[in-house]
């Protein structure tokens, strides 16, 4: 690693952490790429780490997640010559022997000098990095210390809290300089503190999420919101998902639409909440909630002109490709009267089986299903009538038992 970071991980490093709402990450990806290919080893070690995973970037890059090539680029940017690589790959244990002899460096203390240096100019994944060290006790392998270094256990603790306690600076930095996930390692230190050497202090991570939101941070926009709204603070809540949503983290969009159906911090708009839940299925066509509400939408022609194709289509999709079963009764109505796919008793059946709650016109169609032997399953009159009966004053069922009777011996059967 050069005595500074070059303008292509500078630039990455701002699209990708410092600024995410510049929405340049792909393009930042692939000029790390470029610059890892020509050399750069702290292109490299940045590229691995875009290739973590949530932990270690935000979700709403879109980055794919191939730990096989991490751990290749990480060792690369070590024999590349990254201090920055170097205490990364140390972190994710990666640092095995035969790669630390790789390095261009005497020591580790020089590589981590050398990262210190960058971090104390004030680059906050520098200062990230650093904290890390401290936080999770890679100070002991860096300064090549032990407890057999120190005349009493005493004195090794008293060592072990005075470094472990560096990290609260330094992620602080990183946190207020672009790093938001440094708040997690902030929070743990904070609520669990560290074995019996570093006290928990839980009240000062309580507005940790809060001042990320503040800092601009999607994820913690996101949390925060959460917070909210599980304190019924609606409006505060809806404003915090809609600066998330508009960022383009993941999932917000939807919470956005929902609130706005349900009309919590706002009133009611099931127009807005279609387009809301739209905006979703764009960035994620899979997504278990946009799919579920719209296709429910479509179906009774809310906020939308009323169009059972859709409804279908939507619903089959958190169902089929994400194993969800919160819209199996509106599938089932489909089937069962044909409503934008083809009518099928057997399929409507499958459909129901799944409906595990209290619904009368589920019952309905199971009677009604059961009682005339449809969709290949044998007649069984007195099954059909008791789902009939179930359905209580559901007018439907009511019509439909009005085909059958108990003989003097107490048997259902038709009436002819």
């Amino acid at each position: 690693m050069a005595a500074v970071l070059s303008d292509e991980v500078k630039q990455a490093l701002q699209d990708i952490y410092y600024d995410v709402r510049t929405g340049r990450g792909k393009e930042a990806f692939a000029l790390l790429e470029k610059a890892s290919a020509a050399g750069d080893g702290d292109a490299s070690c940045v590229l691995a780490r875009c290739l973590c995973g949530y932990q270690y970037v935000w979700r709403g890059h879109g980055f794919p997640e191939d730990d096989r090539r991490a751990t290749k680029l990480l060792h690369k940017s070590v024999e590349q010559g990254s201090a920055l690589g170097v205490l990364v790959a140390l972190r994710s244990g990666e640092l095995t022997p035969s790669v630390q002899k790789k390095m261009p460096f005497e020591s580790l203390q020089q590589a981590f000098d050398q990262v210190e240096a960058l971090a104390k100019d004030g680059d906050a994944f520098c200062q990230y990095v650093v904290g890390n060290s401290y936080f999770w006790w890679d100070f002991l392998r860096i300064q090549n210390k032990g407890k057999d270094s120190f005349p009493s256990q005493a004195e090794f603790k008293a060592y072990l809290k005075g470094e472990i306690s560096k990290c609260e600076d330094w992620f602080w930095k990183a946190f207020r300089g672009g790093v938001y996930f440094a708040a997690n390692n902030l929070n743990q230190y904070y609520t669990k503190g560290d074995e019996d050497i570093i006290a928990p202090q839980p009240e000062k991570a309580k507005d940790l999420f809060k001042i990320g939101a503040e800092l601009g941070y999607p994820l913690h926009q996101s949390i925060y919101a959460d917070e909210l709204k599980k304190a019924e603070r609606y409006e505060e809540a809806l404003r915090w998902y809609k600066e998330a949503a508009e960022a383009g983290n993941p999932n917000d969009w939807f919470e956005v639409g929902y609130m706005y159906e349900e009309g919590k911090g706002t009133e009611q708009d099931m127009a807005y909440a279609v387009s809301c839940y739209e905006k979703e299925l764009a960035k994620d066509p899979l997504h278990t909630g946009a799919n579920n509400h719209l296709g429910v939408a479509y179906f009774e022609g809310q906020g939308v002109p009323q169009d059972y194709a859709k409804a279908f289509h939507h619903l089959s999709i958190a169902h089929d490709k994400k194993g969800n079963n919160w819209g199996v009764f509106y599938l089932a109505k489909c089937c069962f009267c044909g409503l934008g796919t083809p009518q099928d008793y057997a399929r409507a059946l499958q459909f129901l089986d799944k409906v595990n709650w209290q619904n009368r016109e589920a019952d309905y169609m199971r009677g009604y299903i059961y009682a005339r032997g449809l969709g290949g399953v044998q007649e069984d009159i007195p099954k059909g009538v008791e789902y009939l009966q179930k359905a209580g004053n559901f007018s439907k069922a009511k019509e439909e038992l009005l085909n059958y009777k108990k003989t003097l011996f107490g048997k259902w059967v038709r009436r002819k």
